[in-house]
């Protein structure tokens, strides 16, 4: 199942955050209007209520009213949604413009229209001020929504006339519908538009990550010394592609890394296969003695026992490079577990002519049978290129961080280019060494896997410590770090 697009998740994303942006701010306009309208309009009605009233005041009596309608109307001329009604004291209706329907209902058995006619609205005495919490609102004939103030006058002989001002809101909402109309089409518009041009714009700002991406596509097995270039690249980027090419390195590294092990391990398992099938060719060629199969067979046998310790030797590297590989962590005394190994190999230093001391003591926390392998190995490294009457001296020693544990043997001193490299599987240093009795190292001896020092070296990434080999004209030095639990 193919999966969404990332432009088009932030196309989304970004149109509905400009949606919510129009809607809110719309809706803010649209209230703002709303009530700058409602103000507006309350302050016209206030004042021409005022006005009305103060104009009746100066009448004389109710007939006043009818002679002076055009005074009295003039406060609403001009404007078609403004209305007005003058009522007698009696509740008749003396003056009327611009009603449209809208105000009071003419009594259907009299045909004149009265006060009582009109809404419940609450009066405002003569005496009282006009504002704008007076104004009420009811809907006339037709469904028009109306708003007015109904207030009385005290006329000079001392009647009280009603005035009855009010505006037509028909047009004000005719004017938010189409203006709400406009805001909803301007914010359907914005948001395509938006959606339109962030998913243009989020295509082009994530074009970096498909060169990323088709840089990466380069990378094949013949063709892993490519790497994603970083020049157009923008910064939010760098750490990306610094991570990508730092990933790459390490694979090549670790390709390159396998392929020559694979390649070492082919050759180191012909060669005793090779020696066995020749032998067996030769001894097949003729008749033999008892006494030259005997030997053939023991040849054959120290062959295939070659054969299992290097196969034990990949075998135990691949386990130990497993993210789950078990480790029995314990605290112990370096100096005993030294006396005890080299008792070990007390009989096989004897047969080489060479004496094993150990010096120091101190406490390490490490696997037991780990620390034993790694120094057993660097033992017999050392056993086997020690020159005959030399001496080997297993040293333990401690510091504020760390424990150390040296293996020295006097011998040919190893070059200081092939001192770091001397821990890689199947390394060798120069063929002809293999010869040499005092050459310093175990790849290429006939005895020997070329995986020993490899094993040290794994041993010790294992319990986050390090090994390093010096060496010089005096003797060779391998020195196991073992870093101090906390």
């Amino acid at each position: 199942m193919r999966g969404r697009s990332l432009a088009a998740a932030l196309a989304l994303a970004f149109g509905a955050t400009t949606l919510a942006v129009f809607v809110l701010v719309g809706s803010f306009l649209y209230v703002a209007l709303e009530k700058q309208i409602k103000a507006q309009d309350n302050l016209d009605i206030v004042l021409a209520a005022r006005h009305a009233r103060r104009l009746a005041e100066e009448l004389d009596s109710a007939q006043g009213i009818r002679e002076h309608s055009e005074r009295l109307t003039s406060i609403v001329l001009g404007n078609e949604a403004m209305s007005m009604e003058v009522f007698d004291p009696d509740g008749t209706r003396a003056i009327e413009h611009n009603i449209a329907g809208a105000l009071a209902v003419p009594d259907a058995a009299s045909g004149a229209a009265t006060i009582a006619a009109l809404p419940p609205l609450a009066r405002v005495a003569a005496t009282a001020r006009i504002t704008e919490t007076d104004i009420g609102d009811w809907t006339g004939r037709g469904g028009a929504p109306i708003r007015g103030i109904l207030t009385d006058a005290r006329l000079r002989n001392g009647d009280t006339a009603s005035v009855l001002v009010a505006r037509n809101m028909s047009d004000r909402w005719l004017l938010l519908d189409r203006y709400r109309d406009k805001l909803n089409m301007a914010g359907v518009a914005g948001v395509a538009l938006a959606m339109l041009l962030g998913y243009l714009l989020i295509r082009a700002a994530l074009r970096p990550l498909r060169d990323i991406a088709a840089s990466a596509s380069l990378v094949t097995v013949n063709r892993l010394d490519t790497r994603i270039a970083v020049a157009r690249v923008p910064r939010e980027l760098e750490t990306l592609v610094a991570s990508l090419n730092a990933m790459l390195e390490r694979v090549e590294h670790g390709f390159q890394r396998l392929s020559r092990f694979t390649a070492d391990l082919a050759h180191d398992m012909r060669t005793p296969l090779s020696n066995m099938r020749g032998a067996a060719e030769v001894a097949l060629a003729r008749p033999r003695s008892v006494d030259e199969y005997e030997s053939l067979l023991a040849s054959n046998l120290e062959e295939c026992d070659r054969l299992s310790r290097m196969i034990e030797s990949v075998l135990f590297l691949a386990r130990a490079e497993h993210p789950q590989f078990v480790k029995q962590l314990r605290e112990f005394d370096a100096g005993q577990e030294l006396t005890h190994i080299a008792d070990y190999f007390e009989g096989i230093a004897e047969e080489a002519n060479v004496r094993v001391r150990v010096n120091g003591a101190a406490s390490v926390t490490a696997d037991l049978e780990l620390f034993r392998r790694a120094v057993s190995n660097l033992l017999a490294n050392a056993i086997r290129y020690t020159p005959q009457g030399g001496e080997i001296v297993l040293d333990a020693s401690a510091s504020a961080d760390a424990v150390r544990v040296t293996v020295e043997n006097q011998g040919q001193p190893i070059p200081a280019e092939h001192l770091e490299r001397i821990f890689d599987r199947f390394y060798r240093v120069d063929p002809s060494r293999s010869s040499l009795p005092s050459a310093g190292l175990s790849q290429g001896s006939t005895g020997s896997t070329g995986l020993g020092l490899a094993i040290v070296r794994t041993i010790m990434e294992l319990h986050g410590g390090s090994v390093h080999a010096e060496s010089d004209a005096r003797s060779t030095r391998f020195v196991l770090r073992f870093p101090r639990a906390r």
